[in-house]
């Protein structure tokens, strides 16, 4: 599950929490000038000036959004704070503070939770994101985390899902898919283990589709680069559950519809490769995995002369009336109901395969 050796094994209990908090917060020191006062008082100070101030929080729950089987502690730290990042991004926003906050049972000590805070530590690095507080407490049912991500952007160039017209063009970056079928090849070498603790996985050919699903990257660089091209989407969302799904969120609170194109979706050649390894079809789960923390929007037609040659975006359908509906058109030109069929937290786990929201 995560490296532990008895002789080094510290309990939490010997540092209490506010120990333990020093303790795993101690190399986080502010480094934006919006933080006025971080870690250390009954609150966190924060001064954005005119700017308007976005708000997300996530909870990552063992066993329901991850599995300490596979998923090392340090990537889950990371991850954590991407998954949250990703919805400040989809607003057309900086993420700038994140608070973290963690419940965990008896069996994880001192120093498996710093191999989780460092993978926090460097995302925050890497991200530019002030660490400003959060809470610890113990849990009866394995590891719980909450974080809770601010932002900040002009009061112009907020994007809400609220704002496509019909017509606009439906835009979407990178590639989609690979989160999923790391998860596949996760979940298969786990029961391969299961049936032999002697096997040796060979997880080379897979490395892209594993570190989508165990380090992705939320795309930090569109906003400036929409900027950069004098883009300004008219909606935007992240794509946490597939495509199909925040497809629909777009359409319902925009009120239109949308053709979506198949031929169109992004996918790396490793998802085709493996998609047809498991006989699973390489669409539907681009349309249904989840978890690619890639941005899906929408912009006017006129700015796609703008965003055509840029090869981080990929126009692959376009809005509609909200009575025309909302549909697939297939390679053989079939017109196809768009049905969300992504992941729901409140599923029992063993009715579907299990990915983040």
């Amino acid at each position: 599950m995560f490296q532990d050796s008895q002789d080094m094994r510290t309990n939490l209990s010997e540092l209490g929490e506010f120990g333990l908090i020093d303790h795993l917060t101690k190399g986080f020191e502010p480094k934006l000038s919006s933080t006025v006062k971080a870690i250390g008082d009954d609150a966190a100070v924060l001064n954005f000036e005119n700017k308007y101030t976005v708000v997300t929080t996530d909870l990552l729950v063992e066993g329901v959004h991850f599995d300490l089987a596979y998923m090392p502690l340090k990537h889950l730290g990371y991850k954590a704070v991407m998954v949250n990042a990703s919805d400040v991004y989809a607003m057309n926003a900086k993420a700038t503070q994140i608070t973290v906050s963690i419940a965990a049972s008896n069996r994880f000590p001192v120093e498996a939770l710093e191999e989780l805070y460092s993978g926090i530590e460097l995302a925050a690095k890497l991200y530019n994101i002030d660490v400003v507080g959060g809470d610890t407490t113990s849990s009866t049912s394995g590891l719980l985390i909450s974080i809770t991500a601010l932002g900040i952007a002009d009061k112009e160039d907020i994007v809400y899902r609220s704002g496509a017209k019909p017509n606009d063009l439906l835009v979407v970056t990178g590639d989609l898919g690979a989160a999923y079928m790391g998860l596949q090849i996760l979940e298969r070498e786990k029961e391969v283990f299961k049936a032999n603790p002697n096997a040796q996985p060979d997880l080379d050919p897979y490395t892209y589709l594993i570190e989508r699903q165990l380090k992705p990257e939320a795309r930090k660089d569109i906003a400036p680069l929409l900027k950069e091209l004098g883009v300004k989407p008219t909606s935007m969302i992240d794509i946490s559950d597939g495509l199909s799904s925040e497809i629909i969120h777009l359409c319902k609170n925009s009120q239109v519809g949308a053709n979506l194109y198949e031929e169109k979706i992004p996918l790396d050649p490793a998802v085709i490769s493996v998609c047809e390894e498991f006989d699973i079809d390489s669409t539907t789960i681009a349309l249904s995995g989840g978890e690619d923390y890639e941005l899906l929007f929408t912009i006017s037609q006129e700015d796609y002369d703008k965003i055509k040659a840029n090869p981080n975006l990929t126009v692959i359908g376009h809005m509609a009336e909200e009575k025309e509906g909302m549909h697939l058109i297939t390679r053989a030109n079939q017109k196809l109901p768009l049905i969300a069929r992504g992941w729901n937290s409140m599923e029992d786990k063993n009715e579907k395969s299990d990915k983040k929201e």
